[in-house]
């Protein structure tokens, strides 16, 4: 994979730092030396964080842009299922995103159809929502779900589609599930994570003295965070191919 380029500049923008970490893994890429922050990358494919709700994407945008041209921009990384059918591991790759208003804007439909034409299985096409917090009980999930009538939900999705629409630049959403419609999300868990998508290592220590009943939850979230970085992969792989 080191030294192929893309025949579309690719810009990948995740939510959390350890989702570029493990994306860029997965993909064999290598981290970019010439940025304060992780960066990972080779020619015309640059991967990066930028925080949850995106609350970097604005200071980091022109930086990682530099060289680029005019880029797809695909928004990656896990969401949490609304829909019922959708089972941890399942990709997202929505035709639209709506965001925390109601408004929605559609993807990139040429790279959609490109994206969709290379799975080895269905992905699920319906919109994903981006709320503006994290939709951690199945009570509220049930609630997003009947209110928005998406998919999926995250937090990033429509706030990175609007930019690259703001830019010029077409835009792709490809995530997968990391927790269904039916599971819960302990809070503790949900605090782990900073602003800007980093974790917060010695609360997650002290949380396994404090609250060791939350590790089980930990592992599992584990587990299916990184059963679906691996489908969002393989898709990455696909475009870059």
């Amino acid at each position: 994979m080191p030294g192929r380029q893309t025949m579309t500049p690719l810009l990948v923008l995740t939510a959390v730092e350890l989702e570029a970490r493990v994306l860029a893994r997965e993909l064999e890429l290598p981290i970019l030396q010439s940025f304060p922050y992780p960066v990972f990358g080779h020619g015309t494919l640059r991967m990066a964080s930028v925080g949850l709700r995106a609350a970097l994407c604005e200071s980091r945008w022109a930086a990682l842009l530099a060289g680029l041209g005019a880029p797809l921009v695909v928004s990656a990384g896990v969401c949490g299922a609304l829909h019922p059918r959708l089972a941890p591991g399942d990709l997202v790759i929505p035709d639209r995103v709506i965001d925390a208003e109601g408004a929605s804007s559609h993807v990139s439909a040429s790279h959609h159809r490109e994206a969709l034409s290379r799975l080895s299985a269905p992905a699920c096409t319906d919109p994903l929502v981006t709320a503006n917090r994290v939709v951690a009980t199945t009570e509220a999930k049930a609630s997003l779900f009947a209110s928005s009538g998406a998919a999926a939900v995250d937090m990033e999705s429509a706030i990175i589609v609007e930019r690259a629409a703001r830019a010029g630049y077409p835009a792709l959403v490809v995530r997968a599930v990391s927790d269904d419609s039916r599971q819960n999300l302990p809070t503790e868990l949900v605090g782990l994570v900073d602003s800007e998508g980093k974790l917060r290592v010695a609360r997650a220590l002290a949380l396994t003295i404090t609250r060791p009943m939350t590790l089980p939850s930990a592992l599992g979230l584990g587990r299916r965070t990184r059963r679906a970085l691996r489908a969002v992969a393989r898709v990455l792989a696909g475009l870059v191919a």
